[in-house]
């Protein structure tokens, strides 16, 4: 439905609103490029059409998804980034593996990693699952849990196929909700 309305939730947070206000909003910010994110928007029934109708306005997008959801309803033309969760993060039992079989060369999977236990795990993974054949893979360090400079070393030294990435966004504004 055109005014399906988008609730709040984090699954716990978040700000209401319909499909065509956020339309509006984004015209008016003037941008090209949406990334849809924030806890898990997969969680918002509105999601899916929310995509497509942002990809029919010609928009470029991308969305950052925990992977507890499936990516069945994702538009084909949306950029899939999907957060495996390692065994740090307390919610690995949340991983659907399944659902990684969806991504294409254009779409990331992402593993923040909070100390050497979780690097050896998700190195593992990318190896087992053979994610550098399938998409990009992106190894980031845990906000104030695991140095940058620790985790690039770590990768340079094993040679690992994936891209280091930091959250740039906690490393200019901290855990700044809505930053």
């Amino acid at each position: 439905a055109a005014s399906t309305a988008i609730r709040r939730t984090r699954f716990t947070a978040g700000s209401g609103g319909t499909i065509e206000a956020v339309l509006a909003r984004v015209q008016a910010l003037g941008s090209r490029y949406v990334c849809v994110t924030g806890g898990e928007p997969l969680a918002q029934p509105g999601c899916p059409e929310l995509l497509l109708r942002l990809c029919d306005a010609g928009l470029r997008v991308s969305i950052e998804t925990s992977g507890a959801m499936s990516l069945a309803e994702v538009d084909a033309r949306v950029v899939r980034v999907v957060d495996v969760k390692t065994p740090g993060s307390g919610e690995e039992s949340r991983n659907r593996y399944e659902e990684l079989a969806r991504l294409e060369a254009k779409d990331q999977v992402k593993f923040v990693i909070c100390d050497r236990a979780d690097y050896e795990w998700s190195a593992a993974k990318v190896r087992e699952l053979a994610l550098q054949e399938r998409c990009g893979v992106l190894f980031s360090p845990s906000h104030a849990q695991l140095a940058a400079p620790e985790l690039a070393e770590w990768i340079l030294a094993d040679r690992l196929p994936v891209r280091f990435q930091i959250q740039l966004h906690k490393v200019l504004w901290g855990n700044v909700p809505g930053r």
